[in-house]
């Protein structure tokens, strides 16, 4: 159970007046600062946008699809940049937001009750990081080239020197050859036509009028012949992320999870290693519902949460009530780490 530890509460007492003037005054600090970092990122709202498509981007330049996202109206793209810094702003600060009511809870708080404290919030935001990373460098290239490839339709092949017919061979042709190449022409001519193999891709120089010294760049995106043609709203994409990176970042508390109802006294280390089994055919199932189908996939998302388990078992073990009330968790560590050099040094000795 949760205690521990002989602390005492500090000396100086505040009125109810005093406390309310001191809630005031840590909300307003609070509330201050994710604005200015809401304006920031607004700023650099195309950068944020562009950093947080890119696993899609590559998901489709990946599948041999242009790598184009569709706006459907006037103030979406706006909109989007808005709410991506309203939702970062918040998740920036955070931290400093809980270190406000921090400020304004110690007070209040037995030291030993402060070191539990410390030692569950920073761990909560550590993991939510890395579920999050996670997430962004793994699970979504992943499960966005498996799910944009249901999306497309097959390719088409046909001979390279097949033959034409008879109304083929009246059709007019275009006097002005068709290159393919990955990128763009350093200075291409107005008229030229060329396939950009990078973003698949046809393209044309346009002249500009009144300006005959540059030519701008139209392009018509090259799908697949088929029923369907994939085009993926911006919206709807930033929606989809922003609700995988909530439950990742929910997901990886379950060690926080763990170890709290371990203090309370209803979980225990015997308890989780004799259910292992159940654990993992629960987190096989929830894999099972987050990836997209593949049995590579159902790996990525599995062994993660499996070892989170694992780690919560750890983490009751290193971290039980006792010696976080007596601030010996970061301790324990230290202890060991000496004896492990001692004992490679008696090993080099001999």
């Amino acid at each position: 159970m949760l205690g521990g530890g002989d602390a005492s509460r500090p000396e100086a007492t505040m009125s109810f007046g005093d406390h309310l003037e001191e809630l005031r005054r840590r909300v307003f600090l609070a509330l201050v600062v994710p604005v200015p970092i809401m304006v920031l990122l607004f700023i650099f709202g195309e950068d944020v946008r562009r950093f947080l498509c890119e696993p899609l981007l590559w998901a489709m330049r990946s599948n041999g699809i242009p790598a184009q996202l569709s706006v459907l109206s006037p103030t979406e793209t706006m909109m989007a940049d808005l709410k991506l810094s309203l939702i970062l702003a918040v998740v920036v600060a955070v931290p400093w937001v809980l270190w406000q009511l921090w400020q304004f809870v110690a007070p209040g708080l037995h030291r030993n009750e402060q070191r539990y404290v410390r030692l569950l919030l920073p761990g909560s935001g550590v993991l939510a990081l890395t579920g999050v990373a996670l997430l962004y460098w793994v699970m979504l290239p992943l499960m966005l080239n498996v799910l944009v490839g249901f999306s497309i339709p097959p390719q088409q092949f046909l001979p390279a020197d097949a033959g034409t017919g008879a109304a083929e061979s009246t059709a007019p042709t275009s006097t002005a050859p068709i290159t393919f190449i990955e990128g763009n022409p350093a200075a291409p001519s107005t008229g030229q036509l060329w396939v950009n193999t990078a973003t698949n891709q046809l393209c044309i120089a346009v002249p500009i009028v009144g300006d005959a010294t540059q030519v701008r760049i139209a392009s018509i995106a090259l799908e697949n012949p088929g029923e369907l043609v994939p085009s993926f709203r911006l919206s709807e994409y930033l929606d989809f992320v922003l609700l995988f990176s909530a439950g990742f970042a929910l997901a990886f508390q379950l060690p926080i999870v763990m170890l709290l109802l371990s203090w309370i006294g209803v979980v225990h280390p015997d308890l989780l290693r004799n259910n292992r089994r159940y654990a993992f055919f629960g987190v096989v199932v929830v894999a099972a519902l987050i990836a997209p189908g593949d049995l590579l996939s159902l790996g990525i998302v599995a062994v993660p949460l499996y070892l989170l388990y694992e780690f919560s078992i750890w983490l009751i073990v290193m971290a039980p009530p006792s010696k976080v009330s007596g601030g010996r968790v970061l301790a324990q560590f230290g202890e060991r780490l000496r004896v492990g050099r001692t004992r490679e040094g008696d090993v080099g000795d001999e």
